[in-house]
């Protein structure tokens, strides 16, 4: 074969192709074109769909729960609960050994007898002070009156006696009724003294009365120290608060407790949802919208519920450590507020789902 022959061959095969080229472009263009428009309304599918809905993955299950502490310290004589027992509120938990506290109340009884013991007794010779202090100056005033009277008639006798003519008297007599006017004098002053000292009869008073007042604050110290008494003695037995399961027991029989110590906690029966969603996605999200919502743990599982209410502060603000940005080095960082959701249906109040499990709520913005 010449050189001529092959470069026709290979110009036709070029050509060959070139036109097998042009061939599957021109099939592949309306594919594309079709794939591109089928791109474009899925994508706007999916806009329209999900215009009015926001959802986040960060999400989990809330409720209340009770950490239940004693409050008095002492060994534990009595368990009465188990793990993940439903308790009711009032129902004893466990008991604390009450014999100290039983002495202590006892001890506290018979400070209060002795007490009101000592104040009846003030109280009475209060009552006989309220008597006897116008009494003691109504007699020396009295008293005063007849040594005055005394007075008078030493005086008289003793100016009798001086008046008379020496024939007519003695100086014997004389002298008695000057004896007698002195005594007389001694006995007024004797009188005038008691009744100064008898005198200050509502001070007297006032004095009993405000040991009556002191022996009435020791009355009711000793009632205090009673009631106290008696309050340590009820808390050995740990009460539930309220109606729950006994979750995250830490206490076994014969432990020594004390007060503050985290025993056990009890969940409570209500549930929610606390969704944290991004700042940007609460742009129309209003309390009441309704919400359906997914549980991991339990796919078949189909929650309703409604937006109750967005916290006033992301759940940055309210860390140990809260960030500070105005130090100079800030980076912006989309931050997420939580939001509270309450659950309508679908879930059973006697098993509600644990505390913590991971959910996906979807808010309808409509």
């Amino acid at each position: 074969m010449t050189e001529s022959e092959v470069a026709e061959r290979t110009l036709a095969a070029a050509d060959s192709q070139e036109q097998a080229r042009a061939r599957r472009a021109a099939r592949i263009k309306p594919v594309g074109g079709l794939l591109l428009v089928a791109m474009a309304l899925g994508g706007f599918y999916y806009w329209f769909a999900n215009r009015n809905i926001e959802d986040t993955d960060d999400a989990f299950i809330d409720g209340r729960s009770v950490i239940i502490s004693p409050r008095v310290a002492g060994n534990v004589v009595a368990l009465d609960v188990t793990d993940n027992q439903f308790v009711h509120a009032g129902q004893i938990l466990l008991r604390i050994d009450p014999r100290q506290y039983q002495y202590e109340r006892d001890l506290a009884d018979g400070a209060l007898a002795t007490a009101k013991a000592q104040l009846a007794a003030q109280q009475y010779g209060f009552q006989v002070a309220q008597k006897n202090f116008p009494a003691l100056l109504a007699e020396a005033q009295a008293q005063l009156a007849s040594a005055k009277a005394g007075l008078d008639k030493a005086q008289a006798d003793y100016d009798r006696q001086r008046s008379l003519s020496k024939i007519a008297t003695s100086a014997q007599d004389v002298d008695a009724a000057k004896a007698a006017l002195e005594t007389a004098k001694a006995q007024v002053a004797l009188a005038e003294a008691r009744v100064l000292q008898a005198s200050p009869v509502p001070q007297r008073i006032g004095e009993i009365a405000k040991q009556v007042g002191q022996l009435e604050g020791q009355v009711e110290q000793a009632r205090a120290r009673l009631d106290q008494a008696a309050l340590n003695l009820s808390w050995t037995e740990v009460k539930a608060p309220q109606d729950g399961w006994i979750t995250k027991r830490n206490v076994e029989m014969g432990d020594y407790v004390a007060p503050g110590q985290q025993l056990f906690a009890i969940v409570a029966s209500e549930r929610w949802v606390t969704a944290n969603f991004k700042e940007t996605q609460l742009r129309r999200m209003r309390p009441g919208q309704k919400v359906s919502i997914e549980v991991d743990a339990h796919p078949d599982l189909k929650l309703q519920g409604h937006v109750d209410s967005i916290q006033q502060g992301t759940g940055a603000k309210f860390t140990a450590f809260p960030p500070e940005n105005a130090t100079g080095n800030f980076v912006k960082i989309v931050q997420r507020v939580p939001v509270k959701i309450a659950i309508d249906s679908g879930l059973n109040k006697d098993e509600p789902l644990p505390l913590g499990l991971s959910v996906v709520p979807t808010v309808s913005l409509k």
